[in-house]
């Protein structure tokens, strides 16, 4: 057997590239402008599946005599909160809107962010937006990196998608 560096087994993994933005500031150009479209976008989407939900909870009310009614609306109350955390922690790492406006989420230093650091990224957006009425958004005009206070929390930030050669 020999103790050669070069016969132990090496990891094929890469490791994540960090999203610096003075090394690389095209990742960044326009963030600000791209996901406040992107986010509407999404709302357009969360405003649809919810109003097809409201028709299904009429109906089933309406079947159940109301019985379900408290379950069903807790349910509902979550579709905004699976909607980004699916889609920020499924393979693109982006909601639709985001990946119509060419945004990708990624951890902070460049890998992919998990479904529960989606989920926590969402949470605390909705929870920081919620109690400051959106003036918390203003956080991400005094960094470099464009990131929300949402984003320093949950350790992610959103970047411009690189694209592939």
């Amino acid at each position: 057997m020999s103790n050669n560096a070069s016969d132990l087994p090496v990891s094929r993994s890469a490791a994540p590239i960090y999203v610096d933005p003075f090394a690389d500031p095209a990742a960044f150009d326009g963030v600000i402008v791209r996901r406040i479209f992107a986010y509407l976008v999404d709302l357009i989407a969360l405003v649809g599946v919810i109003f097809l939900y409201k028709i299904a909870v009429g109906l089933l009310t309406i079947v159940t005599f109301g019985l379900l009614t408290p379950i069903l609306v807790l349910v509902g109350a979550a579709i905004p909160l699976a909607y980004h955390t699916l889609t920020i922690g499924g393979s693109a790492s982006a909601t639709p809107g985001m990946r119509l406006f060419d945004l990708q989420v990624s951890t902070w230093n460049g890998g992919k962010p998990g479904y529960l650091q989606a989920l926590l990224q969402t949470a605390a957006f909705y929870v920081t937006v919620g109690l400051t009425s959106g003036l918390i958004l203003i956080w991400a005009l005094f960094n470099n990196r464009r990131r929300c206070l949402h984003d320093l929390l949950c350790g992610t930030v959103v970047h411009r998608r690189r694209k592939v050669a």
